[in-house]
């Protein structure tokens, strides 16, 4: 699957994704990002590693302890809830990035196959940014 045919509103994004090599991944427009059920990393992309301004890849880290946002109710709380609901298939916006709190992020959320949830990340802009 050529990656120019991932679309992030396809209704299966993470099964496209999942069709994808590391690769691919890390060259997609917008940032890719897949947890296990207790928020440890096990895929960021370079996408998101250059997008976001953080910059490096917290493989084996847990995500929800990187930044106080992502651990709070707001962004951890819907996805546990989620998860706990069955699914997941969740779509929200978010305001602030590692580089930028002012950039507007729209975030979708849906269950990866082998258990996991994998988190898309599409900017308000394409241009990355700068590490703070």
């Amino acid at each position: 699957m050529a990656t120019a045919t991932v679309d992030f509103d396809a209704p299966d994004l993470a099964r496209r994704i999942e069709q994808l090599s590391q690769s691919e991944l890390d060259r997609l427009p917008f940032g890719v990002i897949l947890i296990d059920r207790h928020g440890t990393v096990l895929f960021y992309s370079q996408a998101e590693a250059q997008q976001s301004g953080y910059g490096k890849l917290p493989l084996g880290q847990n995500l929800f302890e990187l930044s106080s946002c992502m651990g709070g109710d707001n962004f951890r709380g819907r996805i546990v809830r989620a998860q706990d609901e069955g699914p997941v298939d969740l779509e929200f916006g978010w305001s602030g990035d590692f580089a930028d709190p002012k950039r507007d992020l729209r975030i979708r959320v849906q269950s990866a196959r082998r258990g996991g949830v994998w988190i898309m990340i599409e900017r308000d802009s394409a241009t990355p940014a700068s590490a703070a």
